[in-house]
């Protein structure tokens, strides 16, 4: 059951121990959205579409439909899972300039709701929720 903080809408700083986690390409050309905040403050290389980058973990979601992004979300859980120390800001990976809803993003997610360093949206949370019901 998750039960702790949302990711905030708007991520404008990071304590030191957290990571701020962002949809992007896999050229990681970081122009809009999440990606460019990631890109402008958190520390997102350009170039680079897949993994930690400073402040920031970059999960490709432009490449396709929702079974090419599982597994870059599957390796994020993974290394979330392996870094307790780290806390994790999910943002809405997907929902914005990639054209996808909640409904069909937050399911990559249900294991991370066991996972107490990963913070997830408020939306994925409760579609994660209506789908358990």
């Amino acid at each position: 059951m998750y039960n702790r903080k949302f990711t905030p809408d708007i991520v404008n700083t990071l304590a030191d121990n957290e990571i701020f986690v962002f949809g992007s390409n896999l050229a990681g050309a970081h122009g809009g959205g999440a990606a460019r905040a990631a890109y402008n403050r958190f520390g997102a290389v350009w170039g680079r579409g897949v993994g930690l980058q400073g402040q920031s973990y970059a999960i490709p979601t432009m490449q396709g439909g929702v079974e090419t992004i599982k597994p870059y979300v599957d390796d994020f859980i993974r290394f979330a899972a392996e870094n307790p120390q780290l806390s994790f800001l999910v943002t809405r990976i997907g929902c914005g300039i990639a054209g996808f809803r909640d409904a069909d993003i937050a399911p990559l997610f249900a294991q991370a709701v066991d996972i107490d360093n990963i913070i997830l949206p408020r939306s994925f949370v409760r579609c994660l929720t209506d789908i358990h019901r």
